[in-house]
């Protein structure tokens, strides 16, 4: 295998992002190869690519494999030693890769990296997926270093470092092919959401390590191909939080985690359905009915090794909402 980054953006129906973002991306990676993933579009993606940026080599799903499956398919069509998974809705800027790379090689255990995370319409601000660094509560609720829940933080410097975290932003990716062919890449069960996360805590449970660098940067939209107040999504994060605890956690503390869960997830339901409509209620509802219907599945691919700490261990949403841990 060659030594080499490969710029994998994964793309369905997505040719107005690609038309805003794609040029950022073609300027400042003149070491990586670009390639998107188009997950079987039925727009003019295809041939938007094919005239406009012939630079950039395609590979074409021959069905929609959602995010996970997506990766996972076209991937293997992709030979580097490094992976970027870059959603379409990403603006990069100069000098975003020579960091990661130069931390991948200062450190073999490091199986993933994630840059700082900006959002891309207050670029002074973190962005919701990803921020500074990806962690996770001791009830399995996943937060970053700049964000918690939807209170995010501005940017003041504050995270300038390259520090060990629980999990980097699927926004922006950094990863050894190896280490994700040697975890069989994604959960596809999970096709969009959390999938990440997932693929993070997996590497650590098997020895390996994740990095945020805060001397690269990029700018994220975010909600791009899902909007954050869909109960598409609301469902995909409850049903694949519940899995990837199930799957990762040690026993016993995945028993008593799930059975706080079912009673912090009901009370959710009824906030969510006050604040967004009872759509979303049901979206919790089916979220728990999916992660049952999970369950046999899930408990063969847990690993053999569940690490027994979490990188914070702190009872966060009630620290959040009872007003005494805000972003």
């Amino acid at each position: 295998m060659s030594e080499k980054l490969a710029i994998v953006i994964l793309n369905w129906n997505g040719k107005s992002w690609l038309e805003k973002f794609l040029p950022s991306v073609v300027t400042y990676s003149e070491n990586a190869e670009i390639y998107v993933i188009d997950n079987f579009s039925d727009d003019d993606s295809v041939n938007f690519l094919k005239t406009e940026f012939p630079i950039v080599k395609i590979v074409i799903n021959d069905k929609n494999y959602g995010f996970a499956g997506g990766y996972n398919e076209g991937l293997k069509k992709i030979d580097a030693e490094y992976y970027c998974l870059l959603n379409s809705d990403v603006e990069v800027t100069e000098n975003w890769i020579e960091p990661i790379l130069n931390l991948f090689k200062k450190n073999p255990e490091i199986a993933a990296i994630q840059p700082k995370i900006l959002s891309q319409s207050r670029k002074n601000y973190f962005e919701f997926a990803g921020a500074a660094g990806g962690l996770i509560d001791n009830l399995g609720y996943p937060y970053c270093r700049g964000r918690i829940f939807d209170d995010v933080e501005e940017d003041k410097g504050q995270y300038e470092d390259q520090v060990e975290i629980f999990w980097a932003s699927g926004c922006c990716l950094f990863i050894r092919s190896k280490d994700f062919r040697d975890q069989n890449g994604f959960d596809e069960r999970f096709f969009a959401h959390q999938e990440e996360i997932d693929l993070c805590w997996r590497l650590i449970n098997s020895g390996r390590k994740i990095y945020y660098s805060g001397q690269s940067k990029v700018y994220h939209v975010g909600g791009g191909t899902l909007n954050k107040q869909s109960p598409q999504k609301t469902f995909l994060n409850i049903r694949n939080n519940l899995s990837m605890m199930l799957k990762n956690l040690p026993f016993p503390n995945v028993i008593w985690v799930l059975f706080f869960r079912m009673v912090l997830d009901g009370a959710a339901a009824f906030y969510f359905a006050y604040k967004n409509g009872l759509s979303h209620l049901w979206a919790v509802l089916r979220g728990h009915f999916g992660f049952y219907a999970q369950v046999p599945g899930t408990l063969k691919l847990r690993q053999k090794n569940q690490i027994k700490k979490y990188y914070q261990t702190e009872w966060l949403i009630f620290k959040h909402f009872l007003g005494s841990k805000k972003a």
